[in-house]
């Protein structure tokens, strides 16, 4: 069972006790993202939490890494649109530690100007090695096609030119407006005792009151588009779908067991015509990602620039095919156990328990239990389904990005003069 307490200053922190195993994650969760930047500012927030392992004012870079590897623990961080995240997994015995190793990088990391060059040619470094994958890097140029004007639509990464002009001042003036207590939520999962974590946690971070700005989201809108990046490549890589559904829609869990059906695991639709009975693709998968005030629904496929136009008419044919008839009692019931036994799967992994307290009230202000989320799913009906799919996949809502050696625009147009839905 999970506690709640809200430390004097306003930082958020959730506890779940988990007596029957070693070990304790525990992560810092920033309710800032890659959608919070400036044009010029596009991948500051990245950016800034690679600083967060450079050196602090009582630990070199090395000393933090020692810090976790001489327990056999664990330590990372990840950026993602809307919040970002510092974590670590240690044995139980050493919560303290990562404790206070976090708050050390949270609050006295000396963002020194000589690591700040040396860390811009590791970040250009990964932004080329992104580049030079182009099965992930047409998901970017997706999000650029069906957001081309708003945050929403550029790379967590930024541009390597964006990156190159960082200055210092920039980087502390982000830091000191957007790491605040209000913005702030410490999740803890693992063989601890609640309150011995809470009077830790409110020692290192009950004090600071860095008040910050205001966070002012725009949501974005979109219209149908196309866009292709040229290059040598063999496969073309393909994302095809349409905007989704915010955090708080109503529709969410339909559009959750509709997912799995389409395109969400082994047993998808997609998966058995696109390749076990078509032979079109290798990969072939959809994901729906949720934002605080939209979403994003994705059919990925890599392809043979020759299999493009059956590919796309065997993937209309299965949304046309979820608009008019839904989906059976027998996918239903299928669909709704994956997701649970997924669910309830991630229930043995101290990490996912302490993403899920700390995303959920971070995004959420309150804690979504697996359970709720099993009850909820558990309640949608085909029809439900049915009337989500007739929502989403809209003709003049349509998007596509490739990438490619071979243009197909024209392929494209001309399929989509024709899709019936």
């Amino acid at each position: 069972m999970f506690k709640r307490e809200i430390l004097p200053n306003g930082v958020r922190v959730v506890i779940e006790e988990i007596p029957s195993v070693y070990s304790v994650a525990i992560g810092l969760w920033i309710g800032c993202g890659s959608r919070d930047e400036s044009k010029e500012q596009q991948g500051i927030s990245h950016f800034l939490e690679h600083l967060f392992f450079k050196g602090t004012q009582n630990r070199t870079a090395k000393e933090i890494a020692e810090a976790f590897d001489s327990v056999g623990g664990h330590l990372n961080a990840f950026t993602t649109k809307e919040y970002t995240c510092i974590y670590a997994r240690v044995l139980a015995e050493h919560v303290g530690l990562a404790i206070d190793v976090l708050s050390d990088m949270f609050f006295n990391s000396l963002f020194n100007r000589e690591e700040i060059e040396k860390e811009k040619k590791v970040v250009l470094e990964e932004i080329k090695m992104y580049d030079d994958t182009p099965d992930e890097l047409v998901h970017d140029l997706y999000s650029q096609v069906v957001w081309p004007e708003h945050p929403l639509g550029r790379p967590i990464l930024g541009t390597q030119e964006t990156v190159a002009r960082l200055t210092r001042d920039q980087i502390i003036n982000y830091y000191q407006n957007r790491y605040n207590a209000k913005n702030l939520v410490i999740a803890v999962a693992g063989n601890i005792r609640h309150e011995q974590v809470v009077e830790q946690l409110a020692g290192e971070f009950g004090n600071f009151k860095r008040k910050g700005g205001e966070r002012i989201l725009k949501a974005p809108t979109s219209k149908a588009s196309y866009k292709q990046l040229t290059k040598d490549t063999e496969q073309l890589q393909v994302c095809l779908g349409v905007p989704g559904l915010s955090q708080e829609d109503p529709d969410i869990y339909a559009l959750i067991v509709l997912n799995n059906v389409l395109g969400g695991g082994l047993s998808s639709r997609l998966f058995q015509e696109v390749r076990e009975e078509r032979g079109l693709a290798y990969s072939i998968y959809s994901y729906h990602t949720t934002y605080i005030d939209t979403g994003l629904y994705t059919i990925y496929a890599g392809t043979s620039p020759e299999n493009f136009e059956e590919l796309i008419q065997t993937i209309f044919k299965q949304i046309y095919s979820l608009k008019m008839y839904g989906i059976d009692k027998e996918e239903l019931q299928r669909s709704k156990q994956q997701i649970k036994g997924n669910l309830l799967l991630g229930k043995e992994n101290t990490s996912h328990r302490m993403s899920r307290l700390g995303k959920t009230e971070l995004c959420y202000n309150r804690i979504i239990t697996v359970e709720e989320i099993i009850d909820s799913v558990n309640k949608v009906t085909s029809e439900d389904v049915q009337k989500v799919a007739q929502r989403l996949f809209v003709k003049d809502a349509m998007c596509l990005a490739t990438i490619g050696k071979v243009q197909v625009g024209p392929v494209w147009e001309k399929l989509l003069v024709n899709l019936e839905l």
